[in-house]
């Protein structure tokens, strides 16, 4: 299946925050969980500068055997793209690339990635704990292999956010732990 097939829906692999469905949902209401996938020569990096201060997800193109990212593939809306554009800002720009799905199938989507690495990522910097918390939660709903899990986001070290309104705000969209 081709992202061109419809001319009303469109694929989108999310390997970061949007990963977390009520997160995606809260920007784009017409997403809709299509399945898990992997992106083959690739690897997850919390590296891109965000407008806060803090590292945000990236994927960075290896072409290696054995790099891979786990992500979700979406369903939503075309109309409803250039939110997600203006949310994912100019520093990211859309690409379309072939993913494997569980099934083995490959499926055309498009993903975010940081279009000048150069000047918008630093290999020094860290996620706030809410951002890596988003992503978490992400990869454990779509049931993400757990040592992938492990090694590419619970590895990752954090920092707190200097601002808790924002981080009460952000950790909003989920139930409180029972």
């Amino acid at each position: 299946m081709n992202l061109g097939e419809s001319t009303t829906h469109i694929f989108y692999f999310a390997y970061g925050s949007n990963m977390s469905v009520p997160r995606l949902q809260a920007r784009i209401p017409s997403a809709r969980f299509y399945c898990s996938a992997v992106l083959p020569g690739y690897q997850l990096r919390f590296h891109k500068k965000g407008a806060d201060g803090s590292a945000k997800c990236d994927v960075v193109e290896t072409g290696m055997p054995g790099h891979e990212v786990h992500g979700v593939v979406f369903e939503f809306d075309l109309r409803h793209k250039p939110i997600l554009d203006r949310y994912e800002g100019p520093r990211y720009r859309d690409k379309r690339v072939p993913v494997k799905t569980a099934t083995g199938e490959s499926l055309e989507v498009f993903l975010y990635e940081v279009g000048d690495k150069q000047a918008y990522t630093d290999p020094r910097l860290q996620p706030f704990d809410w951002y890596k918390q988003h992503v978490l939660q992400g990869a454990r709903a779509a049931k993400l292999p757990e040592d992938y899990i492990q090694e590419s986001i619970l590895s990752v070290s954090t920092r707190e956010d200097p601002d808790p309104k924002r981080e009460r705000r952000e950790l909003s969209i989920y139930p409180p732990d029972p």
